[in-house]
């Protein structure tokens, strides 16, 4: 029998980013009115017809419904997808693109086919008494990833076999210990490569052939996403903030958020 803790579902956006959902990934597809979304410090319109998946709950700091907004959310536990993702490397090239963009704006076509597979998801929840009950919810929540994969692939016209196993492994191995946090003491591509046992050009082509980005950008990309975090905490100062990144200085430190935030620490916490 297949535990609801897998897969849960909600008629609202609530619990995005929370401790309750820290280990959930949030599919949500909105069924009429619109949002705002404050996301990854960018705020995105999130309206009827779009698809909204969130792999990062904590890089949503905020969620304005407006009069009339209705949405379907499934929740689906991080270990769950693991098993139930498919056997494709494009995977990674879609949890990229989120990262950075999480709303696709389908067509009409699209919509009807994700409706149709969260109410398949629904269905096959709400009725565990089939005997491979399991197998069951792993198909449903396959398909309706491959799903996604293809409304990922037509939006942006990308082909879905471009990045080979060894490239997506490596990939995946970075972006593991950037969300473990070794970013906080570890700024050099040079650190990341030697980890992989490859050349630091070679994790570089590699990023910019999965992502787009070289591997640089993604290192940055995490390092001033957590200070820029940190920094609406007033009650860590910003001395600490500095040492918790290993900044050789507070002038340095000072230096590298006016360089990438447009504004010095202490002007952005104002």
């Amino acid at each position: 029998m297949e535990s609801k803790e897998n897969v849960i579902i909600t008629h609202s956006l609530e619990g995005i980013g929370t401790d309750a959902y820290k280990d959930y990934l949030a599919h949500a597809l909105c069924t009429g009115g619109s949002c705002q979304i404050t996301f990854n410090g960018c705020t995105i319109s999130f309206a009827k017809g779009d698809l909204f998946i969130v792999r990062k709950g904590k890089l949503v700091e905020r969620i304005a419904p407006e009069p009339g907004f209705r949405v379907k959310n499934i929740f689906v536990h991080a270990a769950f997808i693991e098993l139930s993702t498919p056997q494709s490397n494009y995977g990674m090239r879609g949890q990229l693109a989120l990262f950075l963009n999480p709303v696709m704006h389908l067509n009409a076509e699209q919509e009807e086919l994700c409706r149709r597979n969260f109410e398949m998801v629904e269905f096959r929840l709400a009725h565990p008494g089939h005997h491979f009950h399991h197998d069951v919810m792993t198909n449903v929540v396959q398909n309706m990833i491959l799903d996604f994969y293809d409304f990922h692939s037509r939006i942006y016209s990308e082909a879905a076999d471009v990045v080979s196993t060894q490239q997506a492994t490596i990939m995946k191995r970075f972006l593991t210990m950037l969300d473990d946090g070794e970013f906080r003491r570890h700024r050099e591509v040079t650190y990341y490569a030697d980890r992989l046992c490859v050349t630091s050009k070679y994790l570089s082509e590699v990023s910019k052939k999965v992502s787009g980005y070289a591997a640089n950008f993604w290192i940055n990309r995490y390092t001033i996403l957590d200070i820029s975090r940190l920094l609406r905490d007033k009650s860590i100062s910003l001395t600490e903030i500095s040492d918790l990144f290993g900044f050789s200085s507070p002038a340095y430190f000072s230096r590298y958020v006016k360089e990438n935030l447009g504004l010095a620490p202490s002007d952005y916490r104002d």
